[in-house]
């Protein structure tokens, strides 16, 4: 049995900001925090994809379409777009490449293409996010400078699995297919043993700030973290936390 009440206090000693969240399948959800807004790093790259797909509902766009990555500034960091021999790409890679390797070249293409402006307000109108803030692409180191950046609450991050299990089959079966194929397996999948798990996760991580939420078909489960000044303790809280997820 995971002791769980033990690694939140091992949050607490590390002095970092936290939410945990995690309810197996009709069980009472477990929820402990002593932070509710975070940067989000690379996981606010999941409301993105959440407002792509109700953009396409409406014909706004398409996964179709074709992705010019050489009209962005040519971003590194997570991912390898900015790498590739070939520079125009379905937006439907372009987006495999921002959820399953965090690619942050796709993703300013998506943000490109739909428009910051449009894409706050169906995250935020049409999805009902109320937290969650796009304020500058991925990389935009002077807007940053200006005191802008993406924002994610611990309630969107609750209500993001509610907004997945309304999806239409088909739409649900590809974004699951995104999720599992992400790349990053050093938080809460770091203890379980590999190709044992289908975990439909994204990861996101800045200089203090460490996240992973995600689902399997038993169980959700999420661990935001920011303001950490010491990494190995807090890696290993999300290693052990993860371990609920095995058998789920």
């Amino acid at each position: 049995m995971i002791e769980i009440q033990v690694q939140i206090d091992r949050l607490e000693q590390c002095g970092a900001a936290y939410a945990f969240y995690y309810q197996a399948a009709g069980s009472q959800a477990i929820h402990a925090a002593n932070h509710v807004r975070f940067h989000s790093a690379s996981l606010i790259k999941v409301p993105i994809l959440l407002a792509w797909l109700r953009l396409e509902q409406t014909g706004e766009v398409s996964r179709s379409e074709i992705c010019d990555l050489d009209a962005e500034p040519q971003v590194q960091g997570a991912g390898f777009s900015w790498m590739l021999k070939a520079r125009r790409i379905p937006f439907a890679d372009a987006l495999l490449l921002m959820i399953a390797v965090s690619d942050n070249l796709c993703t300013n293409a998506v943000i490109q293409r739909v428009g910051l402006q449009r894409l706050n307000q169906v995250i935020r109108g049409d999805l009902g996010l109320d937290g969650c803030q796009l304020q500058r692409k991925l990389f935009d180191y002077e807007a940053r400078a200006r005191g802008l950046d993406n924002w994610i609450s611990a309630e969107d991050c609750v209500l993001l699995y509610d907004l997945i299990e309304q999806l239409p089959p088909a739409e649900r079966t590809w974004l699951d297919s995104l999720l599992e194929a992400n790349q990053d397996d050093a938080l809460l999948k770091r203890c379980i043993p590999r190709d044992t798990l289908s975990f439909f996760h994204k990861t996101g991580s800045i200089p203090g700030v460490l996240h992973d939420w995600g689902y399997t078909r038993a169980c959700r489960i999420f661990l935001l973290t920011q303001s950490v000044t010491a990494e190995p303790p807090v890696f290993e809280v999300f290693g052990e936390l993860g371990r609920l997820i095995e058998g789920n």
